[in-house]
């Protein structure tokens, strides 16, 4: 090492070449970043759906989940099956055991699923896929007065459009119902041509096709041979023919049929700003840019709107690329006020040249770790860019050891080539040890598990390589550019601020000799008094966190610029109800634009509303995010209405607020199950989320209801509800005796129920992009009426027409809603929100676990219990960042006790690391802020701070120990000595994240402060311990090391002293 940098401080060329090397290499790769506004990751999810069209949840959980789960089960990589039976489909969620190769897994559960053959005829081929968390860039509204046709037209054109754009690779038409051609038979004219549903349905598929012939080789060259009888539109359909007579009279589909080529059946409908609306999402997929995707929407709709049909408007909508404006509008802000407070700090305690090259470190280092961003397959994103803001203090630390040695060293023996040298060599071994820890304490951010986890790794994957390059830089760079620096100030263009500075200069030198110095010699008498202080402070820290005085929240909501509220109502509800819900929100949020304006003298707070029946998206995107991934809320009970909303900085009232108001203007919704007010960008779930499992529904609701009526009790719960629902009415038809005996089977009556109410897909034609189904069925003024059911005739083999009701039992009832399934186990959860100010989440859980959990079980043998969303996502995230957390301090302490040559020694600079903690903890009470998983995050980050800071103190000791009489007088010297540079490592490490601390108050910005604040006040109080307490422990080992050898007698303790010397002298080298 020490070669290394005296042949570059000899050689400033080479020395220059390495920094432009890193700077250029970096400069060439910022096109090839990709930008993001979040990064996408593999959730360690494989989804299985599988479509059962007209199915009940009973039906889909018996015919599909079950199979699928058994199929499944036995795999190895599995962690936990889900499964979900809806109408109509059924999702099976298998969630991985980490470090789990998902692709290769997931051509096995292909394998398996395909060879399942007992799937019903009506169900659709599965779907298998890995869940991969991804959001849109931007959405373009398509709305207007024009009808659903034209709408839906207009926005196939934008979509194509936005498609045939080279920014632009994966768009998305939503909102919109698919099309569908309607084949509908009265039952009395199926009675008056003797027709039945499957003979209509066997003539559209042997009419309506194209099957190509092959071709015929003629002398004149070679001829195709084609049968295009396709039908596409709704007169071709009616011509097809159904029976030919022998004369040749045919009995065509359109005399029988009223065919109309629509849409299908769906509850499905959206209001943008007032008038229907289709979406168009647009993703960033690949390398693609996210602002340059937006940029391209944007300038897509101002000049496409000229050429839309009158009365289609368009418009940008959800423009999440503002995000990551916004993160780098905030990093460069930002960095600029970071930067200038660091090169201040730097230039007010040593000279001001000597800070240029100082603080030159920081874009080498920022631009070698952009070099290496592709190749670690690390994006520009939210998180990352937070990365370099958290580095832009700590990236200097190691140049200013180094420089300021150097500094001190030609102050002292003059400039020049010789004393840069010794003044690099001095300090080379600490700060490359120094910055290893450093790099070794982030390393348990990227093996925290979890989703938390996969999208936090991305911030010490930008930490670490940008610290790699700070330690190059400053063994590489710096000494070649510090060795001609004049001796006299008097050469600095500035001479005001030289004389300033020499002034703040003395002044903190003195302040080290009157002030630091006597307080460390008192300290260092009473050592073991200032020892129990120190300890009896961080003891009464931790039980104040024991004892719920520092409130804790796991995840923070992170608040957007958007607002949604949804209402949901009992599966089977008109449709109308749910619209005149999402009617009473629209106007509710009318008032509240009023009644902000009013308060606040700003009219425009909001820009724009989704109002959508059938479909929650805000609601769903944010759960997905948070790691729900059976998150759906389809269906004609669910609806919502999304509000965007103007700027943070712009408005005088937060997105929280604005729900709060919404709500309580909104008022009671009659009938509703659930009604929700929400401003987050994303969820982890709710505080209390318990999953019961077991065999039986009834005794899982029954262990439910108890479950919640004591959760009633607990004061500060509140917002108890389960997932349980009761579904649809149902009808169970039983074929019975006298239709047994008219050879019917019960497929039969099944199958033809099914054609009349549902419909028979007699086949699928493909219109452009678009599958079209052609489904056969009753017309719908005969399928809405339970009496309609009544009027059904089965057909028997001989042609014979029975009222249904006299070959089949009918039965009335309720089934569920939806059937949830853990490992093959039904499951129901108990979720509840905690008021903070009255509880807090972690003592209410354990209170579960020790008390309602154990006796609930006793009661109904057979139940077990789990945790699921939030709950689940902390013991996943700190049980794995304690894992790894431990392996850091291991590998801290060898990197420690290398350079120490002693096994003792590391643990005085290690015992300063808890102290870290009371910092973080005083910041977040002077900050007004809770305490979150992201402050726990900051803690162990710091730890490399610390570390660094107490390295290099006792490093200086072991190395001048013997120039001074006494023990003590040299760790009282060595303090004042390197009081300097540890003050200013901590100091630029503060003004770093001092802007994001206290003058940021973007939304983008809020959920990431905590860990800021743990890393810049947790630093400071560090300081304090490492000038203060790191010394005293060094006496304190000496001592215990001296009464060691006192009991042991002195010819063991001459044996340790003469190795003691013997290493300060080989340091010394």
């Amino acid at each position: 090492m020490n070669g290394i940098v005296e042949w570059f401080a000899r050689n400033s060329v080479a020395a220059n070449l390495v920094a432009a090397f890193i700077v250029v290499s970096g400069l060439v790769a910022i096109p090839n970043i990709k930008q993001e506004v979040f990064p996408e990751f593999d959730s360690d999810h494989v989804i299985i759906e599988v479509p059962f069209p007209g199915s009940t949840p009973s039906e889909v959980e018996e015919m599909i989940c079950a199979r699928v789960e058994q199929a499944v089960q036995g795999l190895s990589g599995v962690k936990t099956v889900h499964s979900t039976s809806a109408e109509n489909i059924g999702l099976i969620y298998i969630e991985l055991l980490p470090q789990t190769d998902s692709e290769a897994f997931l051509d096995k559960v292909k394998a398996r699923v395909d060879a399942i053959e007992t799937f019903p005829e009506e169900a659709k081929k599965p779907i298998i896929s890995s869940f991969i968390i991804r959001k849109q860039v931007i959405n373009v509204a398509v709305y207007g007065d024009v009808g659903e046709l034209p709408l839906k037209r207009a926005g196939e054109r934008v979509r194509d459009e936005l498609l045939a754009l080279p920014e632009i690779s994966q768009v998305e038409l939503i909102n919109v119902r698919p099309y569908e051609v309607s084949v509908e038979l009265r039952e009395e004219d199926l009675r008056l041509y003797g027709l039945t549903f499957d003979e209509v349905a066997l003539a559209i598929r042997h009419s309506s096709l194209n099957i190509p012939g092959g071709s015929i080789k003629t002398q004149g060259g070679e001829v195709l041979l084609r049968s295009n009888t396709q039908a596409y539109s709704e007169n071709d359909f009616k011509r097809l023919p159904l029976r030919v007579k022998k004369d040749g009279s045919q009995l065509r589909l359109g005399e029988v049929a009223k065919i109309t080529n629509g849409f299908a059946e769906v509850d499905s409908s959206s209001v943008f700003d007032g008038k229907p609306a289709a979406l168009v999402r647009v993703f960033r997929v690949g390398k693609q840019s996210a602002i340059d995707i937006s940029s391209a929407a944007k300038s897509y709709v101002h000049h496409a709107q000229s050429s839309m049909p009158a009365g289609v408007f368009l418009e940008t909508w959800q423009d999440d690329s503002s995000y990551l404006r916004g993160r780098l509008d905030l990093l460069y802000r930002n960095g600029k006020m970071g930067l200038a407070l660091v090169f201040l700090i730097l230039a007010l305690f040593l000279r001001f040249r000597l800070a240029i090259w100082v603080t030159f470190g920081i874009p080498v280092s920022f631009l070698g770790t952009l070099w290496l961003m592709p190749q670690i397959d690390v994006s520009i994103s939210l998180i990352s860019l937070f990365g370099f803001i958290v580095v832009l203090g700590i990236v200097v630390d190691d140049a200013i050891v180094m420089g300021e040695n150097i500094y001190t060293h030609q102050q002292k023996n003059g400039p020049g080539i010789k004393n840069t040298i010794i003044g690099a060599k001095e300090v080379a071994r600490p700060v490359v040890f120094g910055v290893l820890t450093t790099i070794a304490a982030f390393y348990p951010l990227i093996a925290i598990e979890g989703n938390i986890g996969k999208v936090l790794r991305y911030i010490p994957l930008i930490v670490i390589p940008t610290l790699f390059f700070s330690l190059i830089e400053c063994i590489v760079i710096l000494p070649a550019h510090l060795k001609n620096l004049p001796r006299s100030e008097a050469t600095e263009k500035l001479r005001g601020w030289a004389r300033f500075q020499k002034w703040f200069s003395s002044g903190v030198e003195k302040f080290a000799l009157k002030v630091y110095q006597p307080v460390l010699g008192f300290c260092l008498r009473f050592r073991y008094a200032a020892l129990c202080l120190g300890i009896s402070t961080l003891l009464l820290v931790l039980a104040g966190y024991a004892g719920g005085h520092f409130r804790f929240t796991f995840f923070p909501p992170v608040e957007g610029d958007n607002v949604a509220a949804w209402v949901t109502f009992p599966r089977g509800v008109p449709v109308e109800k749910t619209e005149d819900a999402v009617k009473r929100l629209l106007d509710s949020a009318r008032k509240l634009q009023k009644d902000i304006g009013v308060s606040a003298g700003n009219t425009n707070v909001i820009l724009h509303s989704l109002a959508s029946v059938g479909q929650q998206p805000f609601r769903r995107d944010a759960e997905q995010a948070g790691g729900n991934y059976g998150s759906s809320h389809m269906g004609g009970h669910n609806g919502e209405v999304h509000l965007e909303v103007s700027p943070s900085e712009e408005r005088n009232i937060s997105s929280q607020e604005m729900a709060r108001r919404w709500r309580e203007i909104a008022g009671e919704f009659p009938g509703a199950i659930e009604v929700g007010f929400s401003a987050n960008i994303f969820s982890a779930g709710k505080p209390v989320n318990i999953r019961l499992t077991g065999p039986n529904m009834s005794v899982l609701q029954e262990a439910a209801t108890e479950l919640k009526s004591q959760l009633r009790l607990i004061d500060g719960v509140e917002d108890i509800s389960d997932s349980f629902r009761l579904g649809k009415q149902e009808i169970n038809l039983k074929l019975n005796s006298q239709g047994q005996a008219l050879g019917l089977r019960q497929n039969d009556l099944a199958r033809q129920v099914r054609q009349a109410f549902f419909g028979e897909e007699a086949q699928r034609i493909q219109r452009n992009r678009d599958d079209v189904k052609v489904m056969v069925r009753y017309p719908k003024e005969n399928r809405q009426s339970v009496r309609n059911l009544y009027e059904l005739r089965i057909r028997t083999s001989d042609g014979e027409e029975i009222p249904v009701k006299q070959v089949a039992d009918i039965e009335a009832g309720v089934g569920y809603a939806s059937i949830s399934r853990v490992d093959g186990r039904r499951s129901v959860n108990i979720t509840a929100d905690v008021d903070p100010q009255k509880a807090q989440a972690s003592q209410i859980i354990e209170r579960l676990r020790s008390v309602e959990l154990p006796n609930l079980l006793s009661k109904h043998p057979g139940i077990q219990y789990g945790f699921d969303g939030d709950r689940q996502e902390q013991e996943v995230a700190l049980s794995s960042m304690l894992r790894s957390y431990l392996i850091a301090m291991v590998i801290i302490y060898a990197l420690l006790a290398i350079p120490f040559g002693s096994y003792l020694q590391p643990f005085i600079v290690m015992g300063a690391i808890p102290f870290g903690l009371i910092g973080a903890v005083a910041g977040h009470i002077i900050m007004g802020m809770d305490l979150t998983i992201l402050s726990m995050f900051g803690v162990v980050a710091l730890t490399g701070v610390v570390v660094n800071d107490s390295l290099v103190m006792v490093d200086y000791v072991n190395r001048n120990r013997n120039k001074y009489g006494s023990l003590m007088e040299a760790v009282r010297m060595s303090g004042v000595a390197r009081f300097r540079a540890i003050l200013l490592t901590s100091l630029t490490t503060f003004a770093g994240l001092a802007p994001l601390i206290f003058f940021e108050k973007s939304v983008q910005a809020q959920f990431l402060i905590p860990m800021a604040i743990s890393l810049a006040f947790g630093v400071m109080f560090a300081t304090a311990v490492t000038l203060v307490l790191v010394p005293a422990g060094y006496v304190i080992l000496e001592d215990v090391k001296a009464s060691w050898h006192w009991l042991y007698g002195s010819q063991k303790a001459s044996q340790p002293a003469a190795r003691a010397r013997q290493s300060v002298q080989i340091r010394n080298i």
